[in-house]
Formats: C-alpha cells, sequence, structure tokens
C-alpha cells in the first residue's frame, strides 16, 4: 500500500519511455534469484523447509526499500521504481509458477493457485488501492503529510512480521541458524554480483549497473515471510518462514551496506580528481 501511494502516472510513462532496460530487469530479476536460490540449496545440500523458504525469497518481486538503495547509491531511480513496479505487477503469475516449478526437488508439493490468489490479496490489490488514492488526491496537502508518514508505517509493521515469525519459529533458527545465514547470505550477495554483472553484459552505464545489482539482489522477503506464516501449503514447513524473516532483515542490512559502499567510492574519486586537478 506504501508504495502504491508513491506510483503516479509519470511512473508508468517510463515503462513505456525504457521498455529495453525494464525488460532486461525484469528477465535478470526472475532468473538469477529464483535458479540461483535452487542452486544453492543443491549445492548446501539445504533441508526441504529451509530450501522451500529460500527458493520462495528468490521468486519475489524487488523489495520497494530497493529504490531508496539507488538514491543513496547514485543509481538510476526512475529504473529502479520501474523494475520494482514490473516485478510486483508480474508476481501474481511469476512467483506461485516459479515456486511450483522450482520446489519440485524437496519433496514437498507447492500449488500455484493458492499462492496467486494470496499475492493478488497482499499485494496487487494494495498497490492499486495506494495507486488510486495518489491519483485522486496526491495535490492535497493533508494527503501529502500521510504520504511521509507511510513508509514509517511500513517499516513498523514489516518489523512486526519479522518479530512475530521469530517469536513463534525461533528455537528452529537456532537449530539450523548458521545453514540459514550462509544461504541467505550467498543468494543476497551473489545476486548482487551477477544483476551488476548483468547490466554489465548489455551495456548498461554505471548508475544503471548499480540499479539492476541491488534490484536483483535485493528481493521483497517481506512479502515471502508473509506467503510462508499466512498460504495454508506452508504450515509443515514452519522453517521456511524463518529464512523468509533472516532474509527479510538481512537484505534491508546489506543493501545499506552496498549503497553506502558506492557512495564512499564516489566521494573517494572525486577527491582524487579534485586532488590530481590542483596538482
Amino acid at each position: 500500500f506504501s508504495m502504491g501511494l508513491t506510483l503516479t502516472t509519470e511512473d508508468f510513462k517510463i515503462l513505456a519511455q525504457r521498455p529495453f532496460d525494464i525488460c532486461v530487469g525484469a528477465i535478470a530479476q526472475y532468473l538469477i534469484m529464483p535458479f540461483l536460490a535452487l542452486g544453492l540449496t543443491k549445492l548446501l545440500n539445504l533441508p526441504d523447509g529451509i530450501a522451500l523458504g529460500l527458493i520462495l525469497v528468490g521468486c519475489c518481486p524487488g523489495g520497494v526499500s530497493s529504490n531508496i538503495m539507488s538514491y543513496l547509491c547514485g543509481g538510476d531511480v526512475a529504473f529502479s521504481v520501474g523494475m520494482t513496479t514490473v516485478s510486483t505487477i508480474l508476481s501474481p503469475v511469476m512467483t506461485p509458477f516459479l515456486v511450483s516449478f522450482l520446489a519440485s526437488g524437496t519433496h514437498i508439493s507447492i500449488k500455484a493457485l493458492p499462492m496467486l490468489v494470496s499475492i493478488v490479496e497482499t499485494v496487487i490489490l494494495p498497490v492499486a488501492l495506494g495507486f488510486l488514492l495518489n491519483y485522486l488526491f496526491g495535490k492535497k496537502k493533508t494527503f501529502g503529510e500521510l504520504q511521509k508518514i507511510m513508509p514509517g508505517i511500513a517499516v513498523l509493521g514489516l518489523a512486526c512480521v519479522v518479530g512475530g515469525v521469530v517469536s513463534s519459529q525461533g528455537a528452529k533458527f537456532f537449530e539450523s541458524g548458521v545453514v540459514i545465514f550462509v544461504a541467505v547470505f550467498l543468494h543476497n550477495g551473489l545476486g548482487y554480483l551477477l544483476g551488476y554483472g548483468a547490466g554489465r553484459l548489455v551495456g548498461m552505464n554505471t548508475a544503471k549497473k548499480r540499479t539492476i545489482a541491488i534490484e536483483v539482489g535485493m528481493q521483497n522477503a517481506g512479502l515471502a515471510t508473509n506467503l510462508a506464516t499466512t498460504t495454508a501449503q506452508f504450515a509443515s514447513t514452519p522453517e521456511s518462514a524463518i529464512i523468509c524473516a533472516v532474509s527479510c532483515t538481512w537484505h534491508s542490512i546489506s543493501g545499506t551496506l552496498l549503497a553506502g559502499l558506492f557512495a564512499q567510492y564516489d566521494k573517494m574519486k572525486a577527491t582524487h580528481k579534485k586532488t590530481a586537478t590542483a596538482k
């Protein structure tokens, strides 16, 4: 809903104006992270429940906070918003399809239709409602003040979801904590690396490469956590919710660190250039 409140008709015009960038971004989003998750489940020989959770995270759309990270690191913010919007719109089809396809190796049967319904209810409808309200009342001062506090409310809501999972399933985290964190760390870190590589492969500039790296690496693990805790098919594997919750927390931390590193690199480069010019 918070994401929907920030969307304007201009954002959708960007999608029409930059079809190549958005297409590359969407393909990278739904190819790299899902299949990377599958590869890591095999490489690390993850238990079925943890493997299912990692695959679920990998098949979710990009996270909304990636737009902020792109801004902080000098990325292409319009491209970031476009990628997040498209991956979110595609998620009711792509996420259930990919999870049901890739999870077949975990010996847990996942049906696409219940996930599709859940994503429409928890993602598409709130985003659409937020966009509609912004379209109708976006120019009003009171509505503008509401928009400013919504990201904070969204963060608090997400913290409650993650906290709820940890409080109810925390014991299972301590049973497999190291394995879970290693899987999340590798999935996220390699996602950044391969996302940047995808941008480089098609000749994107530095700002776009940084953006696609962050967009690909930072998944909407909050959605994954919600699906793992509310969709009946995941009830038999509560540890899948744990790895989703850990991903949710770690992606935010790592995204902030990566944006900071990019920004620090630019600062050092500018200082070096200034010094060289002075000499």
